[in-house]
């Protein structure tokens, strides 16, 4: 009987800060096909791309999409086939319609803040604001997004047994997904052991965006206690 050709392993499955930032990002913003090999992963940032095929160290061709309608939004995406990876991502709990499905993902402890740094370049958001009610007015959170619930309360509870941070969970405006929010003390707690070094694998624009509000409040700090 003649035989198909052997399935190759493009990743090699073990893990490092790199491939648990890369597994954030799958989590996220990846998807996992209905045919039991492709996986595939789209972003408007070619850094988020770059990023992906480091820290898997995979050789791919990054195509482009254009967003639905919208003709002149365009997406890059790195697809590729690979049995073996697609059945360790089952093994971890990120399978296929994972958007409002997925909950705990199995992760090395030593390595929960990569997965996390990959989440939150993948899925998360930093902001802030001043508020004139205050004098201590400057406020900022970091935030968390998912579609399931069972994921956000398991980032929660993972959080808080790792950091010692509580946060709050809000619905979306559209109310189809769930974001975990933490303010000031907390997010700089979370902030600090997501980006333990600067050569960390991360995307430059969500980092620089985080350091410039930093600055603010570390000044604001100074005023305050003048």
């Amino acid at each position: 009987m003649k035989r198909g050709p052997k399935a190759k392993n493009k990743v090699k499955i073990e893990w490092s800060s790199n491939f648990a930032y890369a597994i954030g990002l799958i989590a996220t913003d990846g998807h996992i096909s209905s045919d039991g090999r492709h996986i595939s992963f789209t972003s408007k940032d070619i850094e988020q791309i770059n990023n992906y095929k480091k820290a898997l160290k995979i050789k791919c061709n990054i195509g482009k999409k254009n967003s639905g309608s919208n003709k002149e939004k365009k997406y890059y995406v790195l697809q590729f086939s690979d049995i073996f990876f697609y059945k360790f991502l089952e093994s971890i709990g990120i399978k296929r319609a994972k958007s409002k499905k997925i909950g705990i993902v199995d992760i090395p402890a030593e390595y929960f803040f990569d997965f996390l740094r990959g989440c939150f370049d993948g899925d998360g958001t930093f902001y802030s604001y001043w508020d004139p009610r205050w004098r201590s007015s400057h406020m900022f959170y970091i935030e968390f997004i998912s579609a399931s619930k069972k994921h956000i309360d398991w980032l929660r509870f993972e959080l808080k047994s790792r950091s010692n941070v509580f946060g709050h969970i809000t619905k979306g405006l559209n109310k189809s997904v769930y974001q975990l929010k933490y303010a000031k003390k907390e997010a700089v707690e979370i902030i600090n052991n997501m980006y333990y070094n600067q050569k960390v694998v991360c995307l430059s624009r969500k980092k620089t965006k985080i350091e410039n509000v930093l600055k603010i409040e570390k000044q604001q700090q100074k005023v305050y206690k003048r």
